[in-house]
């Protein structure tokens, strides 16, 4: 089974700079999980996408609300998955969550993602 755990989150003022790490483990994590994402849920709010990268290729995905303020990547060798957000705001204030999906074609709905990680709080102070 694969295991997905987030690191990085914290307190920060707006406009300052959080990069969020997820680190994946697992026998089959460099051959199945071919679209990795990031998601975030705020206190009385549904889970929502926000970046998702493919692990084979470069190809980059965002939520219109965090489109040139926040870039995704990744390190194959580390088997790691990134966030680096800039230009935060308070309404960024939610847990963070790296997720797997199991095919190579873009989704940014969270029930298409196999696997999660346990999540990390980010707080945005104004």
């Amino acid at each position: 089974q694969v295991q997905l755990v987030e690191s990085g989150g914290g307190l920060v003022q707006a406009g300052g700079s959080l990069r969020l790490s997820c680190a994946a483990s697992g026998p089959i994590f460099s051959f199945s999980w071919l679209l990795l994402g990031w998601f975030r849920q705020a206190p009385g709010k549904e889970r929502e996408f926000v970046a998702a990268i493919t692990w084979s290729a470069d190809s980059t995905y965002y939520a219109d609300s965090v489109k040139g303020r926040f870039t995704i990547s990744k390190d194959h060798a580390k088997n790691s998955l990134y966030l680096q957000m800039n230009t935060l705001k308070p309404e960024d204030t939610a847990v963070y969550y790296c997720a797997a999906r199991r095919t190579g074609d873009y989704s940014g709905r969270s029930y298409d993602y196999a696997d999660w990680g346990q999540g990390t709080q980010v707080t945005v102070s104004s």
